[in-house]
Protein backbone atom coordinates (compact mmCIF):
# COMPACT_ATOMS: atom_id res chain seq x y z
CA UNK A 1 0.00 0.00 0.00
CA UNK A 2 1.63 3.39 -1.20
CA UNK A 3 0.67 6.33 2.01
CA UNK A 4 0.43 9.28 1.06
CA UNK A 5 0.37 12.80 2.90
CA UNK A 6 -0.53 16.05 1.43
CA UNK A 7 0.14 18.96 2.84
CA UNK A 8 -0.02 22.91 2.98
CA UNK A 9 -0.31 25.56 5.24
CA UNK A 10 -3.76 25.47 7.03
CA UNK A 11 -5.22 22.07 5.51
CA UNK A 12 -8.92 23.18 4.51
CA UNK A 13 -7.88 24.50 0.42
CA UNK A 14 -5.34 22.71 -1.48
CA UNK A 15 -4.41 20.20 0.72
CA UNK A 16 -7.96 18.98 0.91
CA UNK A 17 -8.57 19.31 -2.70
CA UNK A 18 -5.63 17.37 -3.52
CA UNK A 19 -6.35 14.64 -0.76
CA UNK A 20 -9.84 14.27 -2.65
CA UNK A 21 -9.06 14.64 -6.13
CA UNK A 22 -6.03 11.77 -5.89
CA UNK A 23 -8.98 9.41 -3.90
CA UNK A 24 -11.45 10.22 -7.11
CA UNK A 25 -8.32 9.34 -9.37
CA UNK A 26 -7.26 6.17 -7.47
CA UNK A 27 -11.09 4.96 -7.04
CA UNK A 28 -11.69 5.60 -11.55
CA UNK A 29 -8.99 3.70 -11.92
CA UNK A 30 -9.73 0.81 -9.48
CA UNK A 31 -6.30 1.32 -7.00
CA UNK A 32 -8.21 2.62 -3.94
CA UNK A 33 -7.37 -0.50 -1.85
CA UNK A 34 -3.27 0.32 -2.93
CA UNK A 35 -3.33 3.68 -1.71
CA UNK A 36 -3.87 5.39 1.80
CA UNK A 37 -4.43 9.66 0.91
CA UNK A 38 -4.83 11.89 3.74
CA UNK A 39 -3.90 15.89 3.86
CA UNK A 40 -2.35 17.88 6.73
CA UNK A 41 -1.24 21.22 7.88
CA UNK A 42 1.90 22.85 8.72
CA UNK A 43 0.29 25.19 11.19
CA UNK A 44 -2.57 25.13 13.57
CA UNK A 45 -4.01 28.54 12.42
CA UNK A 46 -7.35 25.97 11.48
CA UNK A 47 -7.74 23.97 14.51
CA UNK A 48 -8.98 25.41 17.73
CA UNK A 49 -9.22 23.30 20.95
CA UNK A 50 -7.88 20.10 18.48
CA UNK A 51 -10.67 20.41 16.52
CA UNK A 52 -9.91 21.50 13.07
CA UNK A 53 -11.98 23.32 10.53
CA UNK A 54 -13.90 21.95 7.92
CA UNK A 55 -12.68 22.49 4.26
CA UNK A 56 -12.92 26.14 3.38
CA UNK A 57 -16.50 26.99 1.30
CA UNK A 58 -15.17 27.65 -1.79
CA UNK A 59 -12.70 24.64 -1.81
CA UNK A 60 -15.35 22.78 -1.14
CA UNK A 61 -17.86 24.40 -4.14
CA UNK A 62 -15.11 23.85 -6.36
CA UNK A 63 -14.51 20.36 -5.48
CA UNK A 64 -18.56 19.91 -5.67
CA UNK A 65 -18.31 21.64 -9.17
CA UNK A 66 -16.35 18.50 -10.19
CA UNK A 67 -18.48 15.54 -8.41
CA UNK A 68 -16.07 15.63 -5.61
CA UNK A 69 -17.19 15.31 -1.96
CA UNK A 70 -15.25 16.02 0.74
CA UNK A 71 -17.61 16.12 3.24
CA UNK A 72 -16.41 15.46 7.17
CA UNK A 73 -12.80 16.78 6.49
CA UNK A 74 -11.37 18.74 9.53
CA UNK A 75 -7.88 20.12 9.42
CA UNK A 76 -5.39 18.05 11.51
CA UNK A 77 -1.80 19.35 11.87
CA UNK A 78 1.22 17.39 10.60
CA UNK A 79 3.31 15.62 13.13
CA UNK A 80 6.63 14.55 13.70
CA UNK A 81 6.01 10.91 14.30
CA UNK A 82 3.95 10.57 10.59
CA UNK A 83 7.24 10.67 8.80
CA UNK A 84 7.62 6.93 9.85
CA UNK A 85 3.95 6.04 8.92
CA UNK A 86 3.67 7.80 4.99
CA UNK A 87 5.59 6.77 2.09
CA UNK A 88 5.13 10.12 0.32
CA UNK A 89 4.78 14.23 2.03
CA UNK A 90 3.54 16.24 -0.90
CA UNK A 91 3.58 20.07 -0.21
CA UNK A 92 1.89 22.51 -1.94
CA UNK A 93 4.41 25.35 -2.36
CA UNK A 94 8.19 26.12 -1.19
CA UNK A 95 7.36 27.32 2.06
CA UNK A 96 5.04 24.15 2.73
CA UNK A 97 8.46 21.62 1.90
CA UNK A 98 10.70 24.10 3.93
CA UNK A 99 8.29 23.44 7.74
CA UNK A 100 7.43 20.33 6.46
CA UNK A 101 11.16 19.92 7.10
CA UNK A 102 11.00 21.10 9.69
CA UNK A 103 8.26 19.37 11.25
CA UNK A 104 8.87 15.97 10.38
CA UNK A 105 13.00 16.81 11.62
CA UNK A 106 14.54 16.24 8.23
CA UNK A 107 14.21 14.03 5.12
CA UNK A 108 16.27 11.22 5.37
CA UNK A 109 14.30 8.61 3.27
CA UNK A 110 13.89 11.55 0.59
CA UNK A 111 9.86 11.36 1.39
CA UNK A 112 9.01 15.19 1.06
CA UNK A 113 8.15 16.39 -2.54
CA UNK A 114 6.78 18.93 -3.97
CA UNK A 115 3.43 18.27 -6.08
CA UNK A 116 4.14 20.41 -9.12
CA UNK A 117 7.27 19.12 -9.90
CA UNK A 118 5.64 15.65 -11.04
CA UNK A 119 4.03 17.80 -13.57
CA UNK A 120 5.74 19.66 -16.94
CA UNK A 121 5.48 22.94 -14.90
CA UNK A 122 7.78 22.81 -11.93
CA UNK A 123 6.75 24.91 -9.04
CA UNK A 124 3.76 25.94 -6.49
CA UNK A 125 0.25 24.96 -6.66
CA UNK A 126 -1.44 28.63 -6.97
CA UNK A 127 -2.91 29.05 -3.34
CA UNK A 128 -6.43 30.04 -3.73
CA UNK A 129 -6.35 31.97 -0.09
CA UNK A 130 -4.59 34.61 -1.47
CA UNK A 131 -5.99 34.50 -5.45
CA UNK A 132 -9.64 33.69 -4.46
CA UNK A 133 -9.22 31.89 -8.02
CA UNK A 134 -10.24 28.06 -7.13
CA UNK A 135 -10.57 26.94 -10.63
CA UNK A 136 -6.48 27.70 -11.07
CA UNK A 137 -5.76 25.88 -8.10
CA UNK A 138 -8.09 23.24 -8.63
CA UNK A 139 -6.16 22.76 -12.30
CA UNK A 140 -3.01 22.57 -10.70
CA UNK A 141 -3.89 19.64 -8.32
CA UNK A 142 -5.54 17.91 -11.11
CA UNK A 143 -2.41 18.10 -13.22
CA UNK A 144 0.04 17.13 -10.24
CA UNK A 145 -1.56 14.50 -8.84
CA UNK A 146 -2.19 12.87 -12.37
CA UNK A 147 1.17 13.45 -12.92
CA UNK A 148 1.94 11.97 -9.43
CA UNK A 149 -0.06 8.88 -9.81
CA UNK A 150 1.25 8.23 -13.19
CA UNK A 151 4.83 8.55 -11.92
CA UNK A 152 3.66 6.52 -9.06
CA UNK A 153 2.20 3.28 -11.22
CA UNK A 154 5.40 3.01 -13.18
CA UNK A 155 7.54 3.21 -10.14
CA UNK A 156 5.78 0.41 -7.94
Amino acid sequence: MIKIMFVCHGNICRSPMAEFIMKKLVNEQGLQDDFLILSSATSTEEIWNGIGNPVYPPAKSELKRHGISCDGKRAVQLRSDDYEKYDLFIGMDSANIRNMTRILKGDPDNKIRKLMDYTDRPGDVADPWYTRDFSITYRDILEGCTSLLKALKKEY
